[in-house]
């Protein structure tokens, strides 16, 4: 299929050409523009490749059909059992959706890979076992990630040396779920590391005023008169540097859990993803930079509204929205989200804008309880997660940019099993290794033009205790 082939290629050119458009700090509107264009591009030549594939398929079934398959079309499959022989033009073109079926989009060669991380596991668990035998799409998964990582050592793709390899596109389908399962880690920005790297250094403007002379870290313009001389300036810049540090989990299944892949499988895809996906957004929040991320509430920049004069205590009032909101760094106010404890929620609800002698409502609709909540304060949405802190404390609620905080990871999940290390208790073991460290991206809160009063992406309630 040549012709798919070279209409895939164009499209994996054009997505790397936008990729490079976008990644980066501010880019311009011709950028996005151009990347839009070729993405435009993209989704319109995925009709095409779509058609080509079922045509493909479809001479493939009506070659094989027009007649019987005699013993020399049959070939030695999984426990013996003689299969119909697989063709080229029965490669099926499939890809593995989150509920475990299969659409188009991703070629699958049935004997050389697995159709589900419970189907891969199995196989392993027999090839394992003393006098077991090794399906070859075991073998095949280990040569693709043997020809990506030489070993020096011992290796992942022998099974007496500590495990098989999970074969990549589950592993990276753990690694989608783990990002695509929270609020948060969906609106940071992540930077994907190369395969020789172990960490990213990234040049920075070191801008904390925007008083003349301090924009940009020193960038200043002048009115010049006519053969006058110019005056020489130049931006500052400081280097923010994030080193890879490992995020792990190990799982021990039993025997009898091991005999259901069906059910294996989903635990695995259910339980590892959103326990990762759990740390990682707690430490955004609350991280303290040593041995895991920097979470806003340990950054310099953090900005903290102190609480109302006769203030109780472990309460909200609409003053402190007001205040908090007016911190927030106004050019990023439209990316901005309010992330709560649960604990607000109530505070929220009663909160009322006094008018004379009465109020009206601030966070409820005009319907009252009898109606959805806007789950809105200052235009932004109201997020509540487990991360922020109970009522009271600083934390508890934040309005925070969060695509001013940089995440780093490399190579997705790594995944291995091995029945070695619990083979006493008669169980095996699986583990689950994924690489990154993330920090925002302010050092410092900025001061303004025109005011003291300092601003940032990151805006927490102090404690009202």
């Amino acid at each position: 299929m040549p012709k798919i082939e070279d209409l895939r290629k164009k499209s994996v050119e054009q997505a790397a050409e936008a990729r490079k458009l976008l990644d980066h700090a501010a880019p311009t509107k011709e950028d996005k523009e151009q990347a839009a264009t070729l993405l435009k591009e993209i989704e319109d030549r995925k009709g095409a490749i779509e058609q080509l594939e079922r045509l493909a398929a479809a001479e493939g079934y009506l070659a094989q059909s027009q007649g019987r398959a005699t013993d020399s079309d049959l070939e030695d499959g999984a426990g013996g059992r003689r299969e119909p022989r697989i063709t080229q033009a029965e490669v099926r073109t499939l890809i593995r959706q989150p509920d475990g079926t299969y659409q188009d989009g991703r070629v699958i060669n049935p004997k050389e890979e697995f159709r589900t991380l419970g189907e891969q596991l199995m196989a392993v668990r027999r090839a394992s076992q003393p006098g077991g035998s090794v399906d070859p799409r075991l073998q095949a998964v280990n040569r693709r990630a043997e020809e990506e990582r030489a070993a020096s050592g011992m290796g992942e793709s022998v099974g007496s040396d500590g495990g098989f390899v999970v074969q990549q596109d589950f592993a990276n389908e753990l690694a989608l779920r783990t990002y695509s399962t929270g609020e948060i880690l969906t609106r940071v920005r992540r930077i994907p590391v190369s395969a020789n790297a172990n960490g990213l250094k990234m040049n920075v403007i070191n801008e904390t005023s925007r008083a003349n002379g301090s924009r940009w870290g020193g960038i200043r313009v002048y009115r010049t008169a006519e053969a006058g001389a110019l005056t020489g300036t130049k931006p500052a810049f400081r280097q923010m540097e994030l080193a890879l540090k490992k995020l792990t989990g190990l799982l021990y299944a039993t025997d009898e859990l091991m005999q259901d892949a069906a059910a294996l499988d989903a635990v695995i895809n259910e339980a590892f993803p959103k326990e990762m996906s759990f740390v990682m957004e707690d430490e955004i929040i609350n991280g303290t930079g040593a041995g895991q991320m920097l979470g806003v509430l340990n950054s310099a920049a953090l900005v903290s509204v102190a609480k109302e004069t006769g203030q109780g205590a472990a309460t909200v009032q609409k003053e402190n929205i007001d205040k908090m909101w007016a911190r927030a760094y106004a050019p990023g106010r439209g990316s901005m989200v309010w992330l709560i404890n649960q604990d607000i929620e109530p505070q929220l609800d009663n909160m009322s804008l006094v008018i004379g002698t009465g109020g009206v409502p601030v966070y409820l609709p005009p319907g009252g309880l009898s109606e959805t909540p806007f789950a809105r304060l200052k235009g932004r949405q109201v997020i509540p997660v487990e991360y922020c802190a109970t009522l009271g404390t600083v934390g508890d609620i934040l309005l925070v940019d969060l695509s001013q905080y940089i995440m780093i990871d490399k190579g997705g999940m790594q995944a291995t099993m091995s029945i070695h290390v619990r083979f006493l208790n008669d169980e095996s073991t699986f583990r689950f290794i994924m690489r990154n460290d993330g920090q925002p991206a302010w050092n410092s809160a900025l001061t303004p033009f025109k005011g003291t009063t300092t601003l940032s992406p990151y805006v927490a309630l102090a404690t009202r205790a």
